[in-house]
């Protein structure tokens, strides 16, 4: 397929998102997108899948060329474009589309949202063998609201290949992937190189630029800055800049564990989860057993998190690290045998009077809030640890609410809805969210997702201040140079069970 933007603007509401876009894309080529949050980069992928509608301008043009075929509009090849972002897979959560894996991936087969007929075998086997592909056959009989963040993002990628694609658009494909389906995902994209199927793919990390790409595309306050293609000494570059990324990690991970060297491995009281003898538990986990639609999740795990503790969690997707903050927040039980304590929590004391001492974010509070919400509402409801008002906010949760944007650099955005921003800006707004009440405890599951450099280190030096002022903060993360300085214990979860529960090791 043969894509061409001429002289492009986007307007959302009165606000200009892409502006004079002229673009080329031609069988084969392999095209990079790069730009800070808020660059456009989101809406320019729909723009390309026809989600969204250009903004009427004499010379502007939007011109898709298949074999012979000519259109000036996506509506006679909508069915040829693959488009697969983090909107697209937090539709699942929000509208609880929880079918098998297997039929998710079937779905691609007929180009529709949920499955409407049983496979056929020659249909089951398609979609054994892109989930084959994609080293993930083993979720096929899995539901897909019981995967991990990271393990719907592939299960959505087998699903858009399924379709047969002539153009394949992908938002952020990497992020939420811990690093063998990062691996899983590159290699996938280098076996698509092999064909004439161009495909566009949205990163703001460099060294998740795939190796196969060809072009690169770099935006900017909703402008194309280069557009170029990939050169030998972009490419090394690249690379350099990545191993200088993964030094500094290791330069991190040393002074993290120098700090925190004289600390036993098992918190001082023999127990697992560690803690200081006689310490108040804020939250505990004692042989907890978590289930999601009768999988397996968490497996006999014990964890006590004390006052102005740092827990980092880490380990595969699918190992039960979003289960884990879901349960501790109370949005997940535990199964009979096993216990959670919360402080202050006795019987006839609802759970909620704790979850407003809470700063949640999480991928699923992302996907839940209706994008016509406003901005300003979505922070108030974080003083009411609710999703959504049932009253318009007082003048006093407004003002809260302004503060806490600001605490965020997010002043300029308290007049919008969410609709019209970028997915990295939706994450500030939950951070400003999370903050809002002054929270005892943070619990943060993968809360850098999406999120460029710029923005990434700007919000985890708040997280870092938080920590400091006495916040316990319990945070998942992929990347170690995401951990916050003042990490204090660590768990490391392997298939749900605790492969290491305790305070920092060394590196």
């Amino acid at each position: 397929m043969d894509v061409e933007l001429r002289h492009v603007r986007l307007m959302l509401g009165a606000r200009a998102v892409l502006r004079d876009i002229s673009w080329h894309i031609r069988p084969g080529q392999r095209w990079v997108l790069l730009g800070a949050n808020g660059a456009g980069k989101t809406q320019l992928l729909k723009l390309l899948a026809g989600d969204v509608w250009p903004t009427p301008a004499a010379a502007s043009l939007r011109r898709y060329r298949l074999g012979a075929d000519i259109f000036d509009d996506p509506y006679g090849i909508k069915e040829q474009l693959a488009y697969l972002g983090p909107e697209r897979q937090d539709r699942y959560e929000h509208y609880e589309w929880n079918h098998r894996v297997e039929s998710i991936v079937g779905t691609g087969l007929h180009r529709t949202d949920i499955p409407l007929a049983s496979l056929n075998a020659s249909e089951r086997q398609l979609v054994l063998r892109l989930l084959t592909r994609l080293h993930i056959d083993s979720l096929r009989r899995r539901r897909f609201l019981t995967l991990s963040y990271g393990e719907r993002r592939l299960v959505l990628l087998a699903r858009a290949l399924a379709s047969r694609p002539k153009l394949l658009l992908l938002d952020e494909p990497f992020s939420g992937l811990d690093p063998r389906n990062r691996a899983r995902l590159a290699t996938g994209l280098q076996q698509l190189s092999r064909s004439a199927l161009p495909w566009v793919l949205s990163t703001h990390r460099i060294e998740d630029v795939p190796t196969s790409a060809t072009h690169l595309c770099e935006l900017a306050s909703g402008r194309i800055t280069a557009c170029r293609k990939l050169s030998t000494r972009w490419r090394r570059a690249a690379l350099a800049a990545a191993r200088l990324a993964q030094a500094a990690d290791q330069v991190r991970a040393r002074r993290r564990g120098h700090r925190h060297r004289s600390l036993p491995r098992d918190g001082g009281d023999g127990r697992p989860g560690g803690g200081r003898p006689g310490g108040e538990r804020l939250i505990a986990l004692q042989h907890a057993n978590v289930w999601r639609d009768a999988t397996p999740v968490l497996r006999d795990l014990s964890i006590d998190i004390q006052p102005g503790q740092c827990w980092v969690v880490h380990g595969a997707n699918g190992s039960g690290k979003s289960t884990l903050i879901q349960t501790l927040y109370g949005n997940l039980g535990v199964a009979r045998g096993g216990s959670i304590v919360r402080a202050g929590i006795e019987p006839g004391v609802p759970l909620q009077s704790f979850q407003r001492r809470i700063g949640l974010i999480a991928p699923e509070l992302q996907a839940i809030y209706p994008r016509g919400e406003t901005v300003s509402d979505v922070v108030a409801s974080g003083l009411h640890a609710s999703v959504g008002l049932n009253q318009r906010p007082r003048a006093e949760e407004r003002r809260r609410a302004r503060l806490a944007l600001r605490r965020v650099d997010g002043g300029t955005l308290l007049g919008r809805t969410l609709r019209t921003l970028s997915y990295g800006q939706l994450r500030r707004v939950l951070f400003a969210r999370a903050l809002v009440n002054q929270p005892d405890i943070l619990l943060l599951d993968e809360p850098y997702a999406g999120l460029d450099a710029r923005t990434r280190a700007s919000l985890r030096a708040l997280v870092e201040r938080e920590i400091e002022a006495g916040v316990t903060t319990v945070m998942t993360t992929h990347h170690s140079d995401e951990w916050p300085a003042n990490t204090t214990h660590e768990l490391e979860l392997a298939a749900g069970r605790a492969r290491y529960c305790g305070p920092l090791r060394r590196a």
